[in-house]
């Protein structure tokens, strides 16, 4: 058996864009994910070990120390992050000649190839859902066997055949033992959860079709595979004994509740175990199953309301609507579950007007917190391809070469990049800079010393990201993988 490095690997300052995160770039307020899909190799690998650089604010020559006791490294990447992530695969190989060094994540997934012939320390990547993959890797087994795997052999790349989708996902070992063995849970922050979080999916894949989402389309597929109730309810409890600190567990599937009768159960046995608990839902979740959610003791939901504007959903076949968001909305409101909503700017369709349609929605629905984004087209998503057919791409990257935040890349009919990139810091002043948002916040610090805290810094922490955006983000710190 190969010792195995699980590896997040360093780049920009607190770059969250790698092994669980949805959003591959440097927030507006710090954030750090849990390195998740990581973890359930390192499960399966005796000896393996999780390294989560950007947490741990490491760099490339200490990572490549640390690595040095290992002979297979894998690193998780990004379409944001795959250009300085081979700069440390190149630092590994540099060190340690014959210690055979992989990429994962969606990026491999779709362009392995092209990835592969970015550099020649890269021995190999494997796609798509990799736990089997690597750790066959790990055992010794021919790489021509191997399933999900693409690699480098003479000079030529080979790709084998795809490896089927995991069925079985109570199967797999539980992530929250290689939390308490490799990660500290204290420096994992996620602005709306309390702190400190922990991470848990109960399931794989989305059975939505949303243009834009970058997981479901190259990574973890369009099916919605579940862990029963059974082994989630036990992993939870395992959790709560093994961080009797944690202040609550979030589920961070594509969707929590894509099968209701499924998360009603889920609800009810996490009632019996009597913990504060987060999850993902869509606007079209059913007012049932919310109630059950809540009276299994359900603190907050994270919902994309994407857009308010009708016509923009329906070109994302977001599969809902205005009026199910606002009701979705009302029921949250009336049962006393919070909401944290996220939206996006730059979608197909977007206009300068569609765009103050959101603004306006987001401070009608009034949710407890939002998070803006601006729409990036991954490669291997439809909404990729359907800005290279009609030319809404213009030169540059995704993210900002000094700090990691998200660049607008497109410009459509009447509507250019820098419009769009605009349009982030001013829908967040227009929705935070209210008088009915900012008496809320002022209540809840009177009253809370533990979230007055935590909403001085992440205020700290905003109103420096504005000001960067406002300066065009040249000031700020360097990438560590330089």
């Amino acid at each position: 058996m190969l010792r195995t490095l699980f590896l997040n690997p360093p780049c920009y300052k607190d770059f969250d864009g790698g092994a669980g995160s949805r959003y591959q770039a440097t927030r507006e307020v710090t954030s750090f994910w849990y390195p998740t899909w990581l973890c359930y190799p390192a499960g399966m690998i005796p000896g393996s070990r999780v390294l989560d650089a950007p947490p741990l604010n490491l760099d490339v020559t200490e990572v490549v120390k640390i690595a040095a006791d290992y002979d297979l490294v894998v690193l998780f990447t990004s379409s944001a992050s795959v250009g300085f992530d081979l700069r440390t695969v190149a630092a590994l190989k540099d060190a340690k000649p014959d210690q055979i060094v992989g990429l994962v994540g969606p990026q491999v997934s779709v362009l392995p190839e092209e990835t592969l012939a970015l550099s020649r320390a890269l021995d190999f990547v494997a796609r798509r859902e990799f736990d089997h993959t690597i750790t066959e890797l790990a055992q010794g087994q021919p790489w021509e066997d191997i399933l999900g795997l693409s690699y480098r052999r003479q000079d030529r790349i080979h790709h084998n055949p795809d490896r089927p989708w995991i069925e079985d996902l109570d199967a797999l070992p539980w992530v929250t033992d290689i939390y308490h063995r490799d990660l500290d849970i204290q420096r994992y922050h996620i602005p709306y959860l309390k702190h400190p979080y922990i991470s848990i999916y109960t399931g794989r894949g989305c059975p939505n079709r949303c243009v834009y989402c970058l997981w479901p389309q190259t990574f973890s597929g369009q099916k919605f595979r579940v862990r029963s109730v059974a082994d989630v309810a036990a992993e939870v409890k395992h959790a709560l004994e093994l961080f009797p600190q944690a202040a609550e567990i979030f589920f961070d599937d594509d969707t929590f509740t894509a099968k209701a009768p499924r998360a009603r159960d889920l609800a009810r046995e996490f009632g019996r175990l009597n913990f504060t608990w987060s999850a993902t839902a869509r606007v079209t979740t059913d007012y049932d199953t919310l109630k059950a959610m809540k009276e299994g003791g359900i603190r907050l939901v994270v919902v994309g309301y994407e857009s308010g504007n009708d016509q923009i959903l329906q070109n994302i076949r977001k599969g809902a609507t205005l009026e199910q968001a606002r009701r979705f909305t009302r029921w949250c409101k009336d049962l006393g579950i919070q909401i944290h909503g996220t939206f996006m700017v730059g979608l197909p369709g977007e206009t300068a007007a569609s765009i103050q349609d959101s603004m306006k929605f987001a401070c009608e629905l009034d949710p407890d917190t939002i998070q803006v984004s601006l729409a990036t087209p991954y490669p291997g998503t439809e909404f990729y391809d359907l800005c290279q057919r009609e030319g809404y791409f213009r030169p540059g990257a995704l993210v900002d070469s000094d700090t990691g935040y998200q660049k607008c890349v497109l410009d459509y009919p009447g509507l250019k990049a820098e419009d769009i990139f605009q349009a982030v810091p001013r829908f967040y002043r227009q929705f935070y800079f209210r008088p009915r948002y900012m008496a809320r916040a002022l209540k809840t610090m009177i009253f809370d010393a533990s979230e007055r805290k935590r909403l001085l810094r992440e205020g700290k922490e905003f109103f420096g990201f504005l000001l960067r955006r406002s300066q065009g983000s040249h000031s700020s710190s360097s990438c560590k993988a330089c």
